[in-house]
């Protein structure tokens, strides 16, 4: 079909539907229902507690998008999409579908027009208060945001893993890691590394598990603590993985000078970051400083910006590396 511009244009803006669409579909855990072969709406709908022929029409509109596939009787099966909503999946999406479609998160998207105009945090004047405060307050929603964090550094871990040599280090410190994942990658791949996995109190608490389960638990601490105060001293590399665009310039400078004064002269900092690149490309990153702006308050930033506030923090950028959809930033002291 030849291209429509006044359709495609259409479709973009009707695309929320999806989105809400795919957070129902992954709150009610469809996929996982699906995992051992196709079900009837009348199993799926007695599996999930729904009312059937809402649940059917939800399904049939994600089968047309290739989410799910629709069979013969109303029947729906697993699609590659659709796969990746499964809690226990290779790339597992779900639990960012959630987020996403929450609505303390689909509310700050709503105040993009107040960002736009004034400069100002959209989630920060709508509540009163940051996301990160609101998601302590909600621990239903920070455990929510955790999980998707930890799913999202999985893909992300494996393509850092083999671009980057971390083979030097003997130990690293992950800044801001969360469940611990990205490092226990790191820490599995090389056998002699020792790492410490450093962030708040209530997200390390579950932390244990994710290294355990990956058999690192022996080689890694774990410390509480806010980077925006201390940090653990002595270790060769500081790690941080989309840390720095969570937050706005003066903040990220003040987190970075607070690495600095636990680094070391021949230590490393690497950054784990997307860059923004040429104008007309890559939409998913522009889309992403866009939710930067509405939701924590950041950005994402190009190479020559990573550079200036590396500058700006006793560090020098010294070599990028791509890893998938991110770069290892390696930065020096100065």
């Amino acid at each position: 079909m030849a291209s429509d511009p006044s359709r495609d244009l259409l479709a973009l803006i009707n695309g929320f539907q999806i989105t809400q669409a795919i957070r129902v579909a992954a709150t009610l855990r469809v996929a996982d229902h699906l995992h051992d072969g196709a079900r009837s709406v009348g199993e799926l709908a007695a599996l999930t507690k729904t009312h059937p022929d809402s649940l059917y029409r939800l399904l049939r509109a994600l089968a047309a998008v290739d989410i799910f596939r629709e069979e013969e009787d109303r029947t729906f099966g697993l699609t590659p999409m659709g796969d990746c909503l499964r809690t226990d999946s290779a790339t597992p999406l779900g639990a960012w579908a959630e987020v996403v479609g929450s609505p303390y998160f689909w509310q700050a998207w709503g105040h993009l027009l107040h960002s736009v105009q004034t400069g100002e945090n959209a989630f920060q004047d709508l509540n009163g208060k940051d996301v990160w405060q609101f998601r302590a307050e909600h621990p239903e929603h920070g455990a929510t945001f955790d999980r998707a964090m930890t799913q999202l550094s999985r893909a992300s871990a494996e393509a850092v893993v083999r671009a980057y040599d971390f083979s030097p280090f003997r130990h690293i410190v992950d800044v801001g890691g969360g469940q611990g994942l990205m490092l226990a990658e790191i820490l599995r791949a090389h056998p002699h590394i020792r790492g410490t996995l450093f962030d708040q109190q209530g997200v390390i608490a579950r932390a244990r598990a994710v290294l355990a389960e990956r058999g690192v638990i022996d080689r890694c601490d774990i410390v509480g603590g806010s980077f925006f105060e201390t940090l653990p001293e002595g270790a060769d590399a500081y790690l941080m993985r989309a840390v720095i665009h969570d937050w706005s310039d003066d903040e990220a400078i003040a987190i970075l000078k607070v690495c600095r004064r636990a680094t070391q002269d021949t230590a490393r900092l690497l950054l784990i970051e997307r860059l923004v690149g040429r104008p007309n490309e890559a939409p998913a990153i522009k889309f992403s400083d866009l939710n930067m702006l509405v939701s924590p308050g950041g950005r994402e930033r190009t190479r020559e910006e990573f550079s200036d506030l590396l500058a700006r923090s006793g560090f020098e950028l010294a070599r990028v590396f791509a890893a998938g959809i991110h770069n290892v930033i390696e930065a020096r002291p100065r």
